[in-house]
């Protein structure tokens, strides 16, 4: 690559009709290094654009990915780029399936991006809900916005993810044990009785004690430990898994799996659910979603009661 050369690269992604298509693209140069462009929404190796996209970058060759969520094709591919004139990237972005017309809208409950990127991202993901975690352990950014705002309660035993909320709860002073995370599912079911109360991750040490309780609502099957990249190997300060039975890379998930089984043959019936924890962990917005069927229009009510009766499905990828 020429560092003293820069040169003009713009991307134009378009529909089958030829219109612009919001998207997410990844471009790395010969060094595997993700560019950025300055004004559009990053984050770890990507960014995303309204379909259209200029940088400024050192002349070269570049490789790029471009996605947009599991319902449309993925596209790669290489490009050149020199100081002669401006190089232009022009892709078609096919759909090869469309849920939204049986009924099936797709949501991602662990985002940790900033509100004012958050209708371009879901545009870009083709994510129809993205409620956005503003207060978060020792953080409160909770402000006021009509987009839906949730928490989150992370510590030693584990994670809860809260929605449904009309103003945060000050969890601020928390150490890493004390309170019990219980303190604050009673607080929040007091102050908001339609709150909706999500276990992260099954593999937490607290899951039963959240259990017995009665008060939770859904748990995260498909969960920031899954990766667009790679999965995770270990259950962080979780309970472990036995590595040589469930030998990484995929054995996080398959515990994961095998865990919420159990749940199930207790006779305790929760909803999977989804979260891709963009903004801490390196995955896109709605990377893993939950996609929730309702027989009438979309409405954030009516996607809440669809999960609630569990006629939904989780995935990072795999539409069957």
């Amino acid at each position: 690559m020429n560092l003293f050369y820069a040169a003009k690269l713009r991307f134009e992604v378009q529909n089958e009709d030829a219109l612009l298509l919001p998207c997410r693209i990844h471009l790395f140069d010969q060094n595997e290094k993700p560019q950025k462009i300055e004004g559009l929404p990053y984050w770890h190796d990507h960014f995303v654009c309204p379909g259209s996209a200029q940088l400024e970058l050192p002349t070269g060759r570049y490789r790029y990915e471009i996605e947009r969520g599991p319902e449309h094709e993925r596209l790669n591919g290489e490009v050149t780029i020199n100081d002669e004139s401006p190089t232009m990237v022009r892709r078609q972005l096919n759909r090869i399936a469309n849920l939204r017309d049986q009924g099936w809208y797709s949501g991602d409950l662990h985002i940790h991006r900033p509100l004012s990127q958050v209708a371009l991202l879901g545009e870009a993901e083709d994510l129809d809900f993205a409620p956005v975690i503003t207060w978060w352990n020792k953080s409160n950014q909770w402000e006021a916005n009509s987009h839906p705002q949730a928490g989150e309660d992370e510590r030693e035993g584990g994670a809860l993810l809260f929605h449904r909320l009309t103003s945060h709860i000050d969890i601020t002073q928390s150490s890493r044990e004390v309170p019990s995370p219980m303190v604050y599912v009673e607080q929040v079911r007091r102050e908001h009785p339609s709150v909706w109360i999500d276990i992260e991750k099954p593999f937490w040490w607290d899951v039963p004690v959240w259990l017995a309780s009665g008060q939770m609502q859904s748990i995260g099957i498909a969960n920031n430990h899954m990766w667009r990249s790679r999965m995770l190997p270990t259950e962080a300060w979780g309970r472990a898994r036995d590595e040589k039975r469930l030998p990484p890379p995929l054995g996080n998930g398959f515990w994961t799996q095998e865990i919420y089984y159990h749940i199930l043959n207790t006779g305790i019936r929760l909803p999977p659910s989804a979260g891709s924890a963009s903004g801490v962990l390196g995955n896109p917005l709605g990377y893993n979603r939950v996609y929730v069927h309702l027989d009438g229009k979309f409405s954030e009510d009516a996607w809440w009661n669809g999960l609630e009766k569990g006629n939904c499905f989780v995935t990072n990828g795999p539409l069957l």
